[in-house]
């Protein structure tokens, strides 16, 4: 890859820094009315969806800016872009690219604007990782399909208005990708019901959705009637360089060094604690590497090249880092690290312990360890099957 930018990339990243020294207050600073006018001042700088097309109000934004944005404000430790993650990942590209004119009009400003929060109906029970395996069955009823059955591991299900949805329209088919449609359903239609899958800290991201006789109307179908599989692998290819989630891995790494210079053990700053160094190098170490990757995946972009199963390198180092973090700054932290929130003593207001407890959410979501390394071997290094 050139690492040089050329001259109108750099000018684009000077405007960037501009905007957060003029508009991003340090966090301590931020007022409570803050979110509200950031979330207002870069939706007009059209960087929300800001790779876009502008025609549906998009940024149209090229891969270079897009990447150049996404690392300020992850060095900066500003607010993500936009509050409606999953529908401007996922749901928005997938309506711009299958979507009715009806549909763009309708949702498309709704998810640039964050009106709401959507979920991915996309796991079962039985089908998880094998995700074309879906048994959620949908039955054409005149104007409307009828669903019934259940998804689960479904993020923010709870908070959502919407649901982009897989469910199998065909049963009897020659290869199972084929026979499932894409709906988009509204979380308050009579018949759906969500139930919270509560993690170890007591919160809860996922949740269980099921679904009885729900009735959605011909015009909630996004894409052609079977087409569901095309759309979906359309909604995934999107976001995939991981170069956001390496800041956010950094600036995570930067908050346990501090944890480790300010606790004291054996009358020593932890950091001085030999084994506790070489931890934190390696993980340092891991998360370059991932930058590096994701730099590799962005040239392929570049060069007009779709992004496949490497991929999921990173994903796989990401996992293993989340649990490494967590399990890290408890043992730093040593018997104050099982105190959480409301503890006076709690390190860092019992954040460490959140870290340590909660992090099922980032591994389970978007395939766990075991399939990524599944992929890895069949795919980019040509294992077999058995």
């Amino acid at each position: 890859m050139d690492f040089q930018l050329t001259p109108e990339e750099e000018a684009f990243r000077d405007d960037v820094r501009a905007f957060l020294d003029e508009n991003l207050p340090a966090e301590e600073d931020r007022e409570p009315l803050f979110m509200l006018e950031w979330t207002r001042k870069v939706r007009e700088q059209r960087w929300v969806g800001f790779s876009w097309p502008r025609e549906v109000g998009g940024g149209g934004g090229s891969i270079m800016q897009q990447v150049i944005l996404k690392e300020e404000m992850a060095k900066r430790n500003a607010p993500q872009l936009g509050s409606c993650f999953m529908g401007l990942a996922w749901v928005g590209p997938s309506i711009i690219q299958y979507g009715s004119e009806e549909q763009k009009k309708k949702y498309i400003p709704e998810i640039l604007d964050g009106a709401y929060q959507w979920c991915t109906g996309y796991s079962e029970p039985d089908s998880g990782s094998d995700l074309a395996s879906l048994k959620c069955k949908c039955v054409r009823e005149g104007d409307e399909y009828v669903i019934n059955g259940q998804k689960t591991w479904t993020s923010i299900a709870m908070w959502s208005k919407m649901i982009i949805l897989l469910v199998r329209t065909e049963t009897e088919v020659e290869h199972k990708h084929d026979g499932i449609t894409c709906l988009l359903v509204a979380m308050d239609d009579p018949g759906v019901e969500v139930r919270p899958i509560r993690n170890m800290a007591g919160g809860a991201i996922f949740a269980e959705v099921f679904f009885t006789d729900v009735r959605v109307p011909l015009e909630n179908r996004l894409g052609e009637e079977g087409q569901g599989w095309q759309v979906t692998l359309s909604a995934l290819a999107n976001e995939r360089s991981s170069i956001s989630e390496v800041y956010g891995l950094r600036s995570k790494m930067e908050e346990l060094k501090e944890l480790a210079r300010r606790t004291v053990r054996a009358g020593c700053p932890a950091i001085e604690n030999p084994s506790i160094r070489r931890r934190i190098q390696r993980a340092d170490i891991r998360v370059e590497a991932m930058r590096l990757n994701g730099l590799r995946f962005i040239t392929k972009q570049l060069k007009g090249q779709p992004l496949g199963s490497e991929t999921s390198i990173n994903k796989l180092h990401r996992a293993s880092l989340e649990i490494e973090i967590g399990e890290l700054a408890m043992e730093i932290a040593g018997s104050a690290s099982t105190l959480t929130r409301g503890a006076d003593e709690a390190p860092d207001g019992g954040s460490w312990a959140q870290v340590a407890l909660s992090w099922p959410d980032v591994v389970i979501g978007g395939g766990t360890p075991n399939i990524q390394r599944n992929i890895i071997a069949e795919r980019i290094l040509g294992l077999p099957k058995d």
